[in-house]
């Protein structure tokens, strides 16, 4: 296990003095692990809003604790309900003459504790009311729906909670509004893999490669039903389904939408994620009216995503729209109608006049055969790539076959019309430092060669030293750096030379060839220069570079 704690017997105190920390808005209870709004004595006007739980499922709860949504978030051990009088000094240190409301996740222990800490209040001349959160459509078929687990829907419940309250509502119509907004929210999750819980040390599951849980809870167990590894949309398409069964969602219907991490999934795949429920949505002809993505509700650092749905009315949407300073409430939510996509401009400005050496078919069998080559390539570049780089060689020369593949009959008319389209399309079609390299050569071996009378072998074998110097200047690098160039100047050089003591185009190009590779071979020997091999010094020695290879 690899975290950066100090004692796991102390992580959630100390969590809880970091967030306080880092958040001006927030307390802390000197003796209690309960985190307070910090103006709570000057406005104890309001009905406190208070929830919380076992921690390891940030930001919830603290990260909502701010004017217009909770006044104070109680925080258990690693996924264990908090105490009894932990929740009784939440209610003590929160509550006003209008009392307080709690909302609860639907698991025994959150249940007790929090209904006991409610009962004793009361006792105390507290007025006290409870909302219980059962959103986990997981469990559909297996229990009644109010045995269900409360999980990242209560983020919405919270929300719109804080919001009545904050407009001065008393107890029993803000429970109200809570529990309105409980009964029509839905979600459910699938995990890739499980958390590991710091006291524990070790993963709480282990998965077979190529298989996932769907439909879990958030304290790392695992799930409802182990299916096969599927592609984000269609493991979203499951989502939804159950989610929108469960509701009863029907065309036109207005919904919100919530995207959310379980704690390692990356921004990237929760942005494939939203991407993809908000066109399933649409498809079905359900509106999305708000849509949030991120971390809320999280299991420490599980892998996956849950997806949740509220049903909206003008009422609702109008809380959730209710301004907050919470510090893990950041978005308003407001989506575009449609997705926005403007047209990029394309403007080609080679042009040539000279005639082709080689016939179209021919320049365009060359050209596939290069795509054939790079595809086969792409396990080695792979390999060499993620030993001094991050790996991504091989599927970039993936990607810039198939651009070569998808290029026009057009794009075989010539020469220069050949350089000039692969390379706009390797422009296109490769990021990160190669894309820029290729174009940059192949354009300026294109444009070079525009420019000469007639397409000669001696045109060639200068415009391709034309190509090698344009990515020597872009880079800056030079011979014996560890990189392409070692391959390209050896060959651009032996190409020259060989053509101009007259020997025929094909010969000359084959041992431009056979110093490429004996330049890429010595690059196992080079200490690296620049690029990211050079962070790796002398590690690096032994492996060829993946560029020049």
């Amino acid at each position: 296990m690899r975290k950066v704690i100090n004692d796991p017997i102390n992580v959630v105190r100390e969590m809880l003095e970091g967030l306080v920390d880092i958040n001006p808005n927030q307390a802390l209870l000197d003796s209690e692990n309960v985190i307070v709004r910090a103006d709570l004595e000057k406005n104890k006007a309001e009905v406190a809003i208070i929830s919380g739980g076992g921690s390891g499922h940030e930001p919830a709860h603290a990260g909502y604790v701010g004017k217009g949504m909770l006044h104070a978030a109680v925080a258990g051990d690693v996924f264990t309900s908090p105490s009894t009088d932990t929740v009784l000094a939440a209610i003590r240190a929160s509550a006003g003459a209008k009392g307080a409301l709690l909302i609860v996740k639907n698991y025994t222990g959150d249940r007790l504790n929090f209904g006991l800490a409610a009962e004793l209040a009361r006792a105390e001349g507290i007025p006290v009311e409870v909302v219980v959160v059962a959103d986990d459509v997981a469990l559909r078929d297996t229990v009644l729906p109010e045995r269900r687990r409360g999980i990242a829907g209560t983020v919405f419940v919270h929300k719109i909670a804080g919001a009545v309250a904050a407009g001065g509502a008393d107890l029993l119509t803000v429970k109200q509004a809570a529990q309105d907004a409980a009964n029509n929210v839905a979600t459910m999750g699938v995990a890739l893999g499980s958390c590991t819980i710091p006291a524990v040390g070790k993963p709480g599951f282990e998965l077979p490669e190529n298989e996932i849980e769907l439909g879990l809870g958030i304290h790392g167990e695992k799930g409802v039903e182990r299916i096969a590894q599927k592609p984000a949309d269609e493991l979203v398409d499951i989502l939804l389904g159950k989610i929108i069964l469960d509701l009863n969602i029907t065309e036109n219907e207005r919904t919100a939408l919530l995207v959310n991490g379980l704690g390692s999934t990356t921004a990237m795949e929760l942005s494939i994620v939203a991407r993809r429920a908000i066109t399933k949505l649409r498809e079905l002809k359900i509106t999305v009216e708000r849509a949030w993505v991120g971390n809320f509700m999280t299991a420490i650092d599980m892998p996956g995503i849950s997806l949740s749905l509220i049903k909206l009315n003008d009422e609702r949407l109008f809380h959730l729209d209710f301004p907050v300073d919470a510090p893990a409430w950041i978005s308003d939510g407001k989506i575009p109608g449609v997705r926005n996509i403007v047209l990029t401009q394309i403007i080609n400005n080679v042009q040539s006049e000279n005639s082709a050496l080689f016939p179209q078919g021919h320049l365009k069998e060359l050209a596939l055969n290069i795509a054939d080559e790079l595809e086969k390539a792409e396990p080695l570049l792979t390999k060499l790539d993620s030993a001094a780089g991050d790996g991504d060689l091989g599927i970039s020369m993936c990607r810039g076959a198939a651009a070569i593949r998808a290029l026009p009959d057009s794009a075989w008319t010539s020469e220069v019309s050949m350089l000039n389209s692969i390379g706009e399309a390797l422009r296109k079609a490769i990021a990160g430092s190669s894309g820029p390299f290729y174009a940059t050569g192949l354009l300026r071996a294109s444009r070079y060669l525009a420019a000469q009378p007639e397409v000669t072998s001696s045109a060639l074998s200068e415009a391709f030293a034309a190509g090698v110097n344009a990515v020597a200047e872009l880079g800056g690098a030079k011979l014996n750096d560890r990189t392409m160039l070692d391959a390209l100047l050896p060959a651009a050089n032996i190409f020259s030379a060989e053509i101009s003591r007259g020997l025929p185009l094909c010969e000359a190009f084959e041992k431009a060839v056979a110093a490429a590779e004996d330049g890429a071979k010595k690059t196992e020997q080079m200490l690296p220069k620049l690029g990211r091999a050079s962070y790796l010094g002398e590690r690096a020695l032994g492996v060829q570079d993946a560029g020049a290879a």
